[in-house]
């Protein structure tokens, strides 16, 4: 499939997508524009599912919601408002730790860049990709494994790992497309392209997608 063509097909998603719903860290992002609750509800979300990243995030941050607030809570506390997401111990010690950083380091301000967004515990190429785009309008790709699976299942790209998808659309995909493709491709992948019996007969790309590797759909 050459960029033409995906152009086309995420022109096709775009249209859908309104009538999907928004990633939880989209929503979160374009109704707070801050980049620091970015940055927490995508270390929410990983490994986790979105109603339940969207509850946690609302009750971390009705608690408090920047990072002396967020310091000032126990992790016990942080574990008992983030829970039930995926390894809420493991991220309840990492986002305390972010905001104790963010506060001695940086002026309490996210900074807005890749190395430095690295060196956080908890903090890995999706979410500073995320953190990049959403909450500051950087040009970045960010590719978690919706992004990761379709575009390799539309026959665009062919890699074994989110990170070799990243590398490869920065070489193909069209700058445009960098910001949007993560929110497009996500609720793609949630609603309709499911990893295990994707719904290709609702699905509107049905006749144009390859389908690299589907063994059954519905």
């Amino acid at each position: 499939m050459n960029t033409n063509t995906l152009t086309s097909l995420l022109n096709i998603l775009q249209k859908e997508y309104k009538n999907w719903k928004t990633p939880i860290v989209t929503d979160i992002a374009e109704k707070t524009k801050q980049p620091f609750k970015v940055l927490i509800s995508t270390m929410l979300s990983l490994r986790t599912k979105d109603q339940v990243t969207t509850q946690a995030a609302l009750r971390l941050f009705r608690h408090a919601d920047t990072p002396e607030t967020i310091k000032n809570l126990s992790v016990a506390k942080i574990e008992e408002l983030i829970y039930p997401v995926g390894f809420y111990k493991t991220k309840a010690k990492n986002i305390h730790t972010v905001c104790t950083i963010l506060i001695n380091t940086y002026n309490s301000k996210v900074p807005d860049d890749m190395d430095l967004l690295l060196s956080f515990p908890g903090v890995g190429r999706k979410t500073a990709n995320l953190v990049l785009s959403r909450g500051f309008n950087k040009k970045a790709i960010c590719v978690d494994t919706h992004v990761h699976r379709i575009t390799n299942r539309l026959g665009y790209i062919n890699t074994s790992t989110p990170e070799e998808t990243e590398i490869k659309l920065r070489e193909k995909l069209p700058h445009k497309w960098w910001i949007p493709i993560n929110d497009i491709l996500v609720a793609f992948g949630q609603n309709l392209c499911k990893p295990v019996s994707p719904m290709c007969s609702k699905c509107p790309l049905n006749t144009k997608c390859e389908k690299v590797n589907v063994k059954k759909s519905r």
